[in-house]
């Protein structure tokens, strides 16, 4: 959004309630546990409860009668999928909305959403800051987040003054100045479900969530039970209904999970408790975003496992998933006209390696009928802690159709 301002803002942030999440097994957060391993670093406004969600869906969804494959495609290009055996055509629209989604308003106009990869405001893991400010972290983005319609992050830090560093590798602990230069650069929402968010313990993590809210950036993925850490953050975008997701797939022990009694994070590889937080938010969204943290370090392309986990939240009603973890840029993916963006790599990161520091910005359009286009635009971190836009974005909403400019 343009303004910094969080009362300026253009759009109303809205937390509703979804269905209780029953406790997760631990069966899951073990999977999560195996596959975290060691993170590829050198020397790494509160909001109001809704009314419980309507029992009629307005969530987008494809017409197409057969069940098409997942396509991948190359990472920094591409504004529609290939078609592979099974799906549907490929078009410059790849979503045909439902006669459900054809109901609504057709007067909403086209939005530019935005999402990246890890972002980490520990100084002392990236010293420039305390020299340079936060801003600086945003400065190579020629205002890119400011000017679109709703811009999602993965925080990996703890942003708290809280709590003691618990047994790990790598502990980051977010400077809490640096949550509104973060809001001022156009971020609206977080995800704090990742295998950094509970670094300094539980306490911490819930302090520094309050604190992300308090910034004016809506945090997801965690929370002081199961309900909360799965509860979406809710937007109306220019009469769009919007809801965020964030889950957290790489789990350094079994108790960073939430469950009833216990806080934690959303559970980002148990697919019922996955989809049934997405199709509770899709009853009250007409655009389902989905933040998780998943994968295996240095990956470059998706792994079995997480395709099906993708697959799954697409079919229960999201409409583009934003993946990270891997510290490497993966390639955009396809799946039912839904866009799923694997791996978007490190985002305010050291410039470790070359490999490390090629990243990109996820970048998806709607049309006002519901239709999707999306690509990643292509980025590098020329500088620790600042990535610089690198070429145009591969794709864009029409010209004259920015509702901010009417």
């Amino acid at each position: 959004m343009r303004s910094p301002d969080v009362s300026a803002r253009r759009f109303t942030i809205t937390l509703a309630g979804v269905i209780a999440i029953g406790a997760l097994t631990l069966g899951g957060a073990l999977l999560g546990a195996a596959r975290s391993g060691t993170d590829e670093i050198a020397a790494s406004p509160p909001v109001a409860e809704a009314a419980p969600a309507p029992t009629t869906t307005l969530a987008l969804t494809t017409s197409t009668a057969t069940t098409p494959t997942t396509s991948t495609t190359a990472a920094t290009t591409t504004t529609s999928p290939s078609s592979p055996a099974g799906s549907e055509p490929a078009t410059d629209s790849v979503i045909r909305p439902s006669a459900a989604g054809s109901r609504l308003a057709p007067a909403r106009p086209w939005l530019t959403i935005h999402g990246t990869g890890d972002v980490n405001l520990d100084p002392d893991y990236i010293p420039q800051f305390r020299s340079t400010g936060y801003a600086y972290a945003w400065e190579g983005l020629g205002g890119l987040f400011q000017s679109d319609d709703l811009t999602v992050i993965n925080l990996e830090c703890s942003p708290s003054p809280l709590g003691s560093p618990l047994p790990k590798a790598f502990n980051f602990r977010c400077d809490q100045e640096a949550l509104a230069p973060t809001r001022r650069a156009g971020i609206e929402v977080a995800n704090l479900a990742n295998n950094h968010g509970q670094d300094y313990g539980v306490e911490a993590m819930l302090d520094g969530r309050r604190r992300v809210a308090g910034a004016g950036i809506a945090p997801v993925g965690v929370g002081a039970d199961a309900a909360e850490a799965h509860r979406p953050a809710r937007f109306d975008v220019h009469g769009w209904r919007v809801a965020v997701l964030g889950f957290g797939g790489v789990v350094p022990a079994p108790d960073w999970i939430a469950t009833d009694e216990r806080p934690g994070m959303a559970d980002g590889d148990t697919i019922e408790t996955m989809t049934a937080a997405v199709a509770a938010a899709a009853e009250q969204a007409d655009l389902v975003i989905v933040s998780i943290h998943w994968g295996v370090e240095l990956d470059t392309t998706p792994r079995a496992d997480d395709i099906a986990r993708a697959e799954a939240m697409i079919d229960a009603g999201a409409d583009m998933i934003f993946g990270h973890h891997s510290h490497r840029l993966n390639p955009l993916g396809w799946y039912k006209g839904r866009p799923i963006f694997w791996g978007l790599g490190n985002f305010v990161w050291p410039q470790l390696s070359p490999a490390s520091a090629t990243t990109g910005v996820a970048r998806v359009i709607v049309s006002p009928a519901g239709e999707l286009q999306a690509c990643i635009i292509p980025a590098y971190i020329a500088r620790a802690g600042q990535p610089v836009l690198t070429a145009d974005p591969p794709c864009a909403a029409p010209a004259g159709t920015d509702p901010r400019t009417r």
